[in-house]
């Protein structure tokens, strides 16, 4: 079979298919031919022992003294099966005294061994002299008063002929059944493998302008179906991974363009008009703050984009979660103070995980932000850390702002999605920071839960593993101040400049709390 012909799958299940019924057929007829054989040969042993006992009554000693079969052996009933054995009679001494005429001057075998017929019939495959193959019976019998062995023996040339004629038969099947196995395998191995050929033609009309179109399933309990829905799943997320690209990239490019169109339409406004150096001031700040609202998206774009890409490796240390969660609180003091509001924390400060001290600050300081940003003027928000279970720690950050409708919820965690747009663009964000804190709540094994009161406000709860160990090497990484990758937006122009000396202090190793 050629390189070309068996490239197609149909094919080499054809040959597969003949190939193995050609080695059982093989099996088969050498199985069937040797039982053959061997059925005739034992019958053959049979029939030899019964003609050693009727030998044994017609063998008698005459006057001379030499051994002979009667005169009336004519007259036996097995007469004409007594002109085709082979007949020798040995003394125990080991004398021939016996060799019928069919024999002649042929032995019939070897001189007869000490053991041969003693006890019972000795039945073995020889050859005769001049290269008969014969089955020898011998057995010792006592005539006339004297110890003999007598020998008999037959041609296995019947029988080999025999199995040859039956093997010989078996094989001049083969072609015709081969050749039955082979059509009649390759129309099957065709007709099963058709729907993957239909398969296979539908997959190449689908393209990224048409991921909605899917595969028939034309049985869906068996292999086949199991493969065309399986390829119907893969082409359903592929589809929703496309979607959500063209519409994360349809928003960043909104997100973009708001800010950079900002910036364009204050500078070209400034350059217009002659004012005071305070106006410059006031218009280069606002200027300044559509640049940092705009950095800050790139950070989180960029943040988002080396997660996605798996460039991102945790460098997991042991850590006290309270005096941690005190220290990112710290750094948005100043941002709770411009609006009057209250940060308050409480928890267990026995309580350890297995953390990346910079994903979780960036965590912990996004969902902070979110609640500073939604929670009103001179409100409250507290922070809570608790053992959930025994093997869980809980951190709970929770605001009195407007909370969030039911049909919202599952949403938020998605990219650039907000409640309000407005109010969301009002208050300096992008639509990425509780995307981002989900994804780290993720990396580290845990999950971000969200739940709203009826009575108004939101409770976001950060959930990981409690950690089992820890040593003195980890206990102080836990305590050092690490950058954080995505920075809150500052509201004003005040708090721009105070944030901008905490970001200072956060950057510079040396610093510790």
């Amino acid at each position: 079979m050629s390189g070309l012909q068996l490239r197609h799958v149909r094919t080499r299940l054809t040959v597969w298919n003949v190939a193995v019924l050609a080695s059982i057929l093989l099996i088969y007829v050498a199985g069937a031919s040797a039982l053959v054989f061997f059925q005739l040969r034992n019958e053959l042993d049979r029939f030899a022992m019964d003609d050693l006992e009727t030998v044994e009554g017609l063998l008698s000693f005459g006057s001379d003294g030499k051994l002979s079969l009667r005169s009336d052996y004519h007259d036996h009933p097995y007469a004409a099966n007594m002109q085709d054995r082979l007949l020798e009679v040995w003394d125990q001494d080991g004398t021939l005294l016996y060799r019928n005429e069919l024999l002649g001057n042929r032995a019939l075998g070897k001189s007869p061994g000490a053991g041969e017929g003693a006890t019972d019939y000795s039945v073995q495959s020889i050859r005769v002299s001049d290269g008969t193959p014969a089955r020898l019976i011998s057995k010792r019998h006592i005539l006339e008063g004297r110890r003999t062995l007598i020998r008999v023996g037959f041609s296995e040339e019947p029988l080999w002929q025999h199995f040859w004629q039956v093997a010989m038969g078996m094989i001049a099947g083969f072609p015709f059944a081969l050749g039955f196995a082979g059509v009649g395998g390759y129309f099957l191995a065709r007709h099963a493998l058709g729907p993957i050929e239909r398969m296979a033609r539908r997959v190449h009309e689908i393209n990224a302008e048409r991921l909605g179109a899917r595969l028939d399933v034309e049985n869906p309990h068996d292999e086949l179906g199991s493969l065309a829905k399986a390829f119907n799943e893969t082409l359903a997320r592929l589809e929703h991974s496309f979607e959500q690209l063209r519409r994360f990239t349809s928003d960043a490019s909104h997100e973009l363009r708001t800010p950079l169109t900002a910036i364009r339409s204050v500078g070209e406004v400034g350059l217009q008009q002659e004012s005071s150096s305070e106006h410059y001031r006031e218009v280069i700040g606002s200027m300044l703050e559509e640049a940092g609202r705009l950095s800050h998206l790139i950070d989180s774009l960029l943040t988002i984009s080396r997660a996605e890409s798996g460039q991102i490796q945790l460098e997991r240390t042991t850590i006290f979660i309270l005096p941690f969660v005190r220290d990112t609180i710290s750094v948005l003091d100043v941002l709770a103070e411009e609006k009057g509001q209250d940060l308050s924390i409480e928890g267990d400060d026995t309580l350890r995980v297995q953390a990346d001290c910079t994903i979780l600050r960036q965590v912990l300081i996004n969902l902070l932000d979110n609640a500073i940003k939604f929670s009103h003027r001179g409100g409250h928000i507290s922070v809570c850390v608790s053992n959930a279970d025994g093997h869980t720690v809980a951190i709970d950050v929770e605001d009195n702002g407007p909370g969030i409708r039911p049909e919202h919820r599952e949403k938020v965690f998605d990219r650039f999605y907000r409640v309000d747009e407005g109010r969301s663009r009002e208050a300096g964000g992008t639509g990425l920071g509780l995307a981002i804190a989900k994804w780290g709540a993720q990396v580290h094994g845990g999950r971000l839960e969200l739940n709203c009161p009826a009575d108004g406000g939101c409770i976001f709860r950060l959930l990981l593993a409690v950690a089992d160990g820890m040593n003195d090497e980890s206990q102080s990484k836990a305590t050092a101040h690490v950058p954080v990758l995505s920075e809150p937006q500052p509201h004003t122009s005040q708090t721009r400049i105070i944030y901008s000396r905490i970001k200072s202090d956060m950057n510079d190793p040396t610093h510790s709390g």
